[in-house]
């Protein structure tokens, strides 16, 4: 399992070290999926095997659906296969930089099955909340989780 949050910073030649928690937890499988959330402007590393479970249920969906077929279009073409290097980074490259806005600073954050990175800039943004949004967010997890 992923958990917590790690600040780092990319390098000039576009490579981010992966948390040492997070690396752990790939348990010696160095082979991992990077994809683009269409959603937000983030991007989400998969274990291999995760994704490939992931990817087998998207299959599984109607082929004429359109919503379906973007977000295969926008998630599933555009993810990355990747092996972490020796020191445990992983080369993002400039179409993923792009759609995640990451230059300098850059945010690991644990999702439980997977992880995501984002700029520092955006992830603040994303999770930053109205004491009304906070209310409406508050009222759909207790829903949802049943907290």
């Amino acid at each position: 399992m992923f958990r917590g949050q790690f600040l780092h910073s990319v390098d000039q030649k576009g490579r981010v070290s992966l948390p040492s928690r997070f690396r752990d937890a790939l348990a010696g499988d160095n082979r991992v999926v990077l994809a683009p959330w269409p959603f937000e402007p983030c991007l989400q590393l998969h274990p291999l095997p995760a994704w490939e479970e992931f990817e087998a249920k998207i299959a599984a969906l109607p082929r004429m659906d359109r919503a379906i077929n973007q977000f295969r279009r926008l998630h599933i073409s555009r993810a990355l296969d990747m092996e972490l290097d020796g020191s445990g980074r992983v080369r993002v490259a400039p179409e993923l930089r792009e759609h995640a806005g990451l230059s300098q600073e850059v945010l690991w954050v644990g999702m439980g099955t997977h992880v995501e990175l984002w700029s520092k800039h955006h992830y603040d943004a994303a999770t930053t909340m109205t004491d009304e949004q906070f209310n409406v967010f508050r009222d759909k997890v207790e829903e949802l989780i049943r907290v």
